[in-house]
């Protein structure tokens, strides 16, 4: 499909009302939007008011520098605005309540929660859509930023080995599905007790048969990142895990991307974090600052991700 500026075409709407997990986009959804941000990005002009009037409702629970502010940059570069509300969500009045009063104000709600039935609630009873910008279960708009930076890096998404090294978290499902789905062979490691949820693996397996990939969910950190063309690793505990700290560095000592680990993938192979990261835990400072690390690059494309995302919900 040929990228063209806003003016030239009419802007594909995604099907679902929200995007509250991975899979609401469709895979020539995923495809689409791919290349709109691309060209977004390398367009802006183009789109500068493509959003004039819209705003958007931003409920934070957890602190943020990237989400918050690619999310703001973002309906502001499309010519539209935001608010931006901090704390927990349903704490002084039910979740329902929250999103009816939302929907009268804002054309689209931002929700970085704890929980993914927070996410879900809020979609239950808004009328505008909603976008998950974190929960505990899916990281959706880390993942559209991730793979853009894939297809940036190495032009084709078949043929490329993504491998995963630390916590079966929120990223660890977003990337395994999305990854499965666009051809990409899909390999995790991760300590005993710490593997990614059951269903997602199951969900994952099934469209890594449709696509022609490979899912491999292993203890072996080694075998994982063995050929990869990216390595992708996450903080050991994450916000709301404070008190397992010390447990989970113990756990995950081995799971380290160091300069050791990250020489057993190909030799053009990047390294990638979702950031913040935590120098010398889950990643060696030598590998964060190496050459061939993108997470810069994926932190950039968190903003063109997100603002093809808004003009295929609000446009």
């Amino acid at each position: 499909m040929a990228a063209f500026p806003i003016s030239h075409r009419q802007i594909t709407r995604i099907s679902a009302p929200d995007l509250t997990r991975d899979l609401d986009l469709t895979d020539d959804e995923l495809s689409y939007l791919l290349e709109l941000a691309a060209d977004m990005k390398q367009s802006s002009r183009d789109y500068a008011h493509a959003l004039t009037g819209k705003y958007l409702g931003l409920l934070f629970e957890k602190a943020s520098l990237r989400t918050r502010l690619t999310f703001e940059l973002a309906i502001k570069q499309l010519g539209g605005d935001s608010v931006f509300s901090e704390g927990p969500i349903g704490a002084r009045e039910p979740i329902k309540d929250v999103a009816r009063n939302l929907d009268r104000w804002v054309n689209g709600i931002v929700a970085r929660t704890f929980s993914q039935e927070t996410v879900d609630e809020l979609a239950r009873w808004s009328s505008v859509p909603v976008i998950n910008a974190l929960s505990d279960m899916y990281h959706p708009c880390q993942v559209l930023a991730d793979m853009l930076t894939l297809k940036e890096q190495f032009g084709e998404f078949s043929g490329l080995k993504l491998a995963f090294c630390g916590d079966g978290n929120n990223v660890a499902h977003s990337l395994m599905l999305n990854a499965a789905r666009l051809g990409i062979d899909f390999a995790i490691a991760t300590p005993p007790g710490y593997e990614p949820n059951s269903e997602i693996v199951a969900q994952a397996g099934g469209l890594a048969a449709i696509s022609g990939s490979s899912l491999l969910v292993t203890g072996d950190p080694a075998a994982a990142v063995e050929g990869a063309h990216a390595v992708y690793t996450d903080v050991w505990a994450s916000m709301g895990q404070e008190k397992e700290a010390a447990r989970r560095r113990k756990a995950f000592h081995s799971y380290q991307v160091n300069s050791d680990l990250f020489e057993l993938a190909r030799p053009e192979a990047v390294f990638m974090h979702c950031l913040p990261a935590h120098r010398e835990e889950e990643v060696s400072d030598a590998v964060i600052e190496h050459s061939r690390s993108v997470v810069f690059d994926q932190a950039e494309n968190r903003l063109h991700a997100q603002k093809a995302l808004l003009l295929m919900m609000l446009g």
